[in-house]
């Protein structure tokens, strides 16, 4: 037999087919609202388990909104009372700076000023910079580059220029830098221009040109813009440096022909004119100096054009690694910023000077873009101008604030503690979006309430005249900008003040110096504000609070008997306070020398520590508040 194989069955009738596939299709779809069904009710209920509770509203009910529209229960700004004194104090200065149709760039760069005290009676005298009409010019008349203002001790001015040596100054003036460099103890002046800078010798109060003798004119063709004496090598004399800004001429200028679309040729940004290369002055300690620039380390070059690199309008001199060494901070236009370690072997001695690092030890290494400071948070190269340093958070962290151009956010660059590491947290801490629209110059910490935290200032104005045409957004003159220091209690530390809470720094000025003082000695810092083509404004700080405060003014060893350089630390309570002797700050300015503590409503000091510049330590107590001390070296006091 064959194999066995299964008969095929029989095929179903075409209606047992079309039933069967119906009553299977009814199965299906049963099942698939059953699921459904399951998935709609399991969602429901994970909804309605972590959903919060709906609060069932009736036509009766009204629903408070407030929580929606009141910021967070933090304290508000302490309100400012600046008022403008400039008639009544007897400052009748007027910025010119000798536009006359070209638009050339140094025409809406300059507006230096200094408080410091002359002629050694205690008050803070006032100093402004003015420019010129150009050299170039037919029938041009005479300039007087420095306008001296001698303080009575009450807040009056008078002007001594022609009495004290400085009438005739002749220049093209940007900035100003003071400090004793023969260590006589009388603060000299050097005044930085477009074209050679200038150094005043001060004699008893009189002031006598010694920049040829010094050595320290600089080249004919330069634009230099801020400058700052500070002791390089720790050998007590105070060393010079002097940032120069763009390769200028108005050939040049007028080439580069900057143009806006509806104004015609405006003043444009640095973008197109080449990079320049500092100056730095070693102090002999015979009255000359000498220029080591390129062979510290300061000359940084493109890698491809060879051309310098910095662009530098602003300068701050700080320790910024607490290696008892100062740094220099550089504040470069539309390219990155410098940050020069200071790596001076003040163990060396030089062979022809035989003074310790001398001239040959002197060396600083350029860091800036490694520790975080030579781009803004965005990593990009900034408008950067004026430029100011504070331990404002009252610990040993150090912030290095920058004022950039319109549409850039002024840079806040913080350490983490004593690290020499540092990160852009102009957000975090609270100026950021508020300075965004802001073109700012000068900047300042400053305590304006006397509550023992540094706050924040910003002196604003455009470089273009009619910039409104173009930019709607944007003012020629534009009114500072204040911000309160709220410390630990708020989420971000700083706060802006409102504009109507400022007094006269609510009113719009083509901002560009800014210094502060104590004019009066009354314990509130007073505020002075320069302008392009225009008067100063001088604020008298009337700010009202029950805060305690104290002053110090530090008298060091010879030949730095200023004592530049130096720390001094208050400790109050869980408060540390942290000053620094150094009067370069802002944009091409000086401020008071004498230091200030606010100690809010606390008259508890535990101890004063003073670091004096070459790392000795003087402990101090019990001194009298709301009034100032003369502190000096104890090594001074006791003699040989």
């Amino acid at each position: 037999m064959g194999p066995n194989k299964m008969s095929p069955k029989a095929p179903l009738p075409r209606d047992q087919i079309i039933k069967v596939a119906f009553w299977r299709s009814v199965k299906m779809m049963a099942v698939a609202i059953v699921l459904a069904l399951v998935v709609v009710l399991g969602l429901g209920f994970i909804r309605s388990f972590f959903a919060e509770p709906q609060v069932v509203v009736t036509e009766d009910a009204t629903v408070d909104l407030s929580g929606l529209l009141s910021p967070m229960d933090e304290p508000n700004p302490t309100p400012a009372n600046f008022a403008d004194i400039t008639k009544a104090a007897g400052i009748d200065f007027v910025h010119n700076n000798g536009a006359f149709g070209e638009r050339l760039l140094p025409e809406t760069m300059g507006g230096g000023v200094a408080f410091f005290d002359f002629n050694n009676n205690g008050h803070q005298d006032l100093l402004f910079i003015n420019s010129s009409e150009w050299a170039f010019l037919e029938d041009r008349q005479p300039s007087q580059a420095v306008v001296l203002y001698q303080n009575n001790g009450q807040g009056q001015f008078q002007d001594v220029t022609e009495a004290v040596g400085l009438a005739g100054l002749d220049a093209y003036g940007m900035g100003v830098a003071v400090g004793d460099y023969d260590g006589d103890g009388w603060v000299d002046l050097f005044i930085t221009t477009v074209g050679e800078n200038r150094l005043f010798q001060n004699d008893a109060g009189v002031f006598v040109e010694t920049t040829q003798t010094a050595g320290v004119a600089g080249p004919q063709n330069a634009w230099s813009t801020s400058a700052a004496f500070f002791d390089a090598n720790q050998d007590g004399y105070l060393d010079l440096y002097v940032a120069n800004y763009v390769v200028w001429s108005r050939e040049i200028d007028i080439e580069v022909d900057y143009r806006l679309t509806g104004i015609g040729r405006a003043y444009g940004p640095p973008s197109n004119f080449q990079g320049t290369q500092p100056e730095l002055y070693i102090n002999q300690g015979d009255g000359t100096f000498v220029e080591v620039a390129e062979q510290a380390g300061l000359h940084i070059k493109h890698p491809t054009t060879g051309f310098g690199v910095g662009k530098g309008l602003a300068v701050a001199p700080v320790d910024i690694n607490h290696d008892g060494r100062m740094d220099l901070v550089v504040a470069n236009d539309t390219t990155r910023n410098f940050v020069y370690l200071n790596q001076t072997d003040t163990n060396q001695k030089d062979s022809e000077t035989g003074s310790s690092g001398g001239v040959i030890g002197v060396r600083f290494e350029e860091v800036g873009t490694e520790i975080g400071m030579g781009f803004d948070r965005n990593g990009m190269a900034t408008g950067a101008m004026g430029i100011d340093f504070a331990h404002y958070n009252n610990d040993d962290s150090l912030a290095i604030a920058i004022g950039n151009f319109a549409n850039e956010m002024s840079s806040f660059y913080v350490s983490q503690g004593q690290r020499a590491q540092f990160n852009d947290q102009s957000i975090g801490v609270g100026i950021g979006g508020p300075t965004r629209l802001a073109l700012t110059f000068g900047v300042l910490f400053f305590d304006y309430d006397l509550d023992g935290r540094l706050d924040y200032l910003q002196a604003n104005g455009h470089v273009e005249n009619d910039i409104n045409r173009v930019q709607a957004s944007q003012r020629y003159r534009q009114p500072a900008q204040l911000f309160w220091n709220c410390g630990r209690a708020c989420e971000r530390p700083f706060s802006q003040v409102p504009e109507g809470q400022m007094g006269g720094l609510a009113t719009p000025i083509v901002g560009r110096g800014a210094a502060y003082a104590d004019i009066d000695q009354d314990g509130r810092m007073d505020v002075v504000l320069t302008q392009v083509a225009g008067p100063p404004v001088l604020l008298k700080n009337q700010t009202q609070t029950d805060h305690q405060w104290i002053g110090l003014v530090l008298e060091g060893l010879a030949p730095n008997k200023q004592a530049i350089g130096a720390k001094v630390t208050l400790k109050s309570g869980s408060e540390i306070m942290t000053r620094h002797v150094m009067p370069t700050r802002s944009y091409l300015s000086q401020v008071a020398l004498p230091l200030h503590f606010g100690l809010g409503v606390s008259a508890l000091i535990d101890e004063i520590v003073i670091t004096w510049p070459d790392g000795g330590e003087q402990v101090l107590s019990d001194l009298a508040l709301n009034q100032y001390h003369t502190i000096i070296d104890s090594r001074q006091a006791a003699g040989p």
